[in-house]
This record gives C-alpha cells, sequence and structure tokens, in this order.
C-alpha cells in the first residue's frame, strides 16, 4: 500500500485567526424613495423612505406644483414651506406620511380610483435656493394588448 500524506486539524486551527468586527449598525441601506397614490387620492410616502429626504421635522407644509402647460399631470412638485395658507400639510400616519390632494390629481387626469399609480422623489434645488422634490408618476398597470389590424408581411398559407 502507498504511503499518503494526511493533514490533521487541531481545535486551533477551527478559529477564526483575527476577530470579526460586528456589523456597523449605523450603517442603513439605501431605501428607493418611492410611494404610490392611494385610491383616496393620498400621496403616500413610507416612513422608511421619509426618513432619507433632507426634510426638517417640524415642517409638515409643502407647496405642490406641476409643469405649466401641460393638460395631464407626469410630474409632481414638492416645496416645503412654511405658510400654511398656501401649502398642504403633511399627515404622519402609522408607517407612512400622507398628502391629500384628490381634487388637483382628478382635475390634472389622473385616474387614480380605477389604475394603481407610483412615482419615485427625486431631489430639486431651484434657483431660490429652496429643497424640493420631484414626483415622476408611473401607472403600474400593465400596457394594453394591441388589437388593431397586423402589420407587417401575411404568413404563408400552409396548403
Amino acid at each position: 500500500m502507498k504511503n499518503q500524506s494526511i493533514r490533521f486539524f487541531s481545535p486551533q486551527d477551527n478559529t477564526l485567526d483575527k476577530p470579526r468586527e460586528g456589523r456597523a449598525t449605523d450603517k442603513t441601506k439605501p431605501v428607493k424613495l418611492e410611494g404610490y397614490i392611494s385610491p383616496a387620492g393620498k400621496l403616500v410616502i413610507p416612513a422608511k423612505a421619509f426618513e432619507q429626504l433632507d426634510l426638517p421635522t417640524d415642517s409638515t407644509w409643502f407647496q405642490i406644483g406641476t409643469d405649466a402647460g401641460k393638460r395631464k399631470i407626469k410630474k409632481l412638485y414638492l416645496v416645503p414651506t412654511d405658510s400654511e395658507e398656501n401649502g398642504f400639510e403633511l399627515v404622519k400616519a402609522a408607517k407612512r406620511y400622507t398628502l391629500s390632494i384628490g381634487f388637483i390629481l382628478k382635475r390634472g387626469g389622473i385616474d387614480f380610483d380605477q389604475t394603481k399609480y407610483s412615482f419615485t422623489l427625486t431631489p430639486l434645488a431651484d434657483e431660490f435656493g429652496t429643497n424640493g422634490y420631484a414626483l415622476k408618476l408611473t401607472s403600474d398597470s400593465p400596457k394594453q394588448a394591441y388589437t388593431g389590424k397586423p402589420r407587417g408581411r401575411k404568413p404563408k398559407s400552409s396548403q
């Protein structure tokens, strides 16, 4: 029989040479800044996404705007404000923050009753130095199948 060399392990080989540092608790995974429009016409921002925004906690009033000259709303702009007369109040719910703007959305062509809309928040810095956010709306409904005249070459008839 052939003489084989075997390497045996000791209990010290089963320990980590360098002690591992514990996971850093201060490093939080960045959350996508997304939200949705509820069937009641409210802009809903999850609490985890709201924590990542650069907003003071005492300012809960926002001015809401859209692109001028557009019939249908595709983008909304949220700019924090201190005045209550021109602003909409941000209300904290259980795990989310909401802005009630149902009539504005209806007038802007957003049918939130039938279709679920979501949005992504992107930071916006304008020439006045105020921080705001742009909300780009996207429809979550699948695209309808094309039901018109078929395009392209006609298939060969197999006879």
